[in-house]
């Protein structure tokens, strides 16, 4: 679970705190909620196997503070998704999460919109990730270094040659394409969004990387791409938090982990 929209509904009430590098423990307001750290406790006993925070650079919703008492509460595994930054390097280093998630990052956009560039980056790519795979892991096992990326030949060919132990398939066009066709698996649109999906997917399992897939999905969509073959990881927030609202969290973690069973 991507529990970034929880701080994302507290910074509405609460705008600005925490959003400087530094400055999250000071100006948060004690009263400010609710908490992302409360929310990892709910999610794993709904069932979640991998929490997954976001620190962007601007702190627009998860912040220093937040991540590093996250940090301290998981009892199952810590995806730090980021810039690929040397700053976003210290912090990941410092953490010792189980894993890295590298993003890119929009100023205006409001979620992270189209996948990382490896192809076109190759060259910095790859000694970041042969850095990150060398710096101490949790318990000082290793760190596992991902890529969110377009389900492109191009950009899976790069993830292989840089190193990167797992591509995240961005799924935001099929999960466009299947509210477009109300999940309608003949229309043209979806089809074609879904095959695409999959050819990447064998791409990312015969290059010898994990599989795993995240944006946009729902507890309508989810099915087909938790069916993919080798599917490992499926990384889902905003879907679950909006959920919760009337389920309550754990509930809403656990209603997601049917839905995927049940593919």
């Amino acid at each position: 679970m991507n529990i970034d929209h929880v701080a994302t509904l507290r910074q509405a009430r609460y705008r600005g705190a925490g959003q400087q590098p530094g400055d999250g423990a000071a100006h948060l307001a004690v009263a400010a909620e609710p908490d992302p750290a409360r929310a990892v406790h709910e999610a794993e006993l709904g069932g979640a196997e991998i929490i997954t925070v976001h620190l962007r650079e601007d702190r627009r919703h998860i912040n220093d503070a937040d991540v590093r008492t996250i940090a301290g509460l998981c009892r199952v595994r810590l995806n730090l998704e980021m810039g690929a930054t040397e700053e976003m390097f210290a912090i990941a280093r410092e953490l010792h999460v189980h894993m890295c998630t590298l993003v890119p990052e929009g100023r205006q956009e409001v979620t992270t919109e189209g996948g990382l560039d490896v192809a076109g980056q190759l060259a910095r790519l790859k000694h970041l990730v042969h850095r990150l795979r060398d710096a101490a892991g949790h318990r000082g096992g290793g760190m596992t270094v991902s890529a969110f990326v377009d389900a492109d030949a191009r950009q899976v060919e790069a993830c292989a040659a840089a190193g990167f132990d797992a591509c995240e398939l961005h799924t935001g066009p099929y999960a466009s394409a299947f509210a477009a066709s109300g999940g309608d698996a003949l229309r043209a649109e979806l089809a074609a969004q879904y095959e695409r999906l999959l050819a990447a997917g064998h791409m990312v399992r015969a290059s010898g990387m994990r599989l795993h897939a995240g944006h946009g999905l729902n507890y309508f969509n989810v099915r087909a791409v938790a069916a993919m073959p080798g599917m490992s990881e499926l990384h889902i927030g905003h879907s679950i938090v909006a959920r919760a609202v009337f389920t309550g969290l754990r509930q809403a973690v656990s209603d997601m982990k049917l839905a995927i069973a049940s593919s």
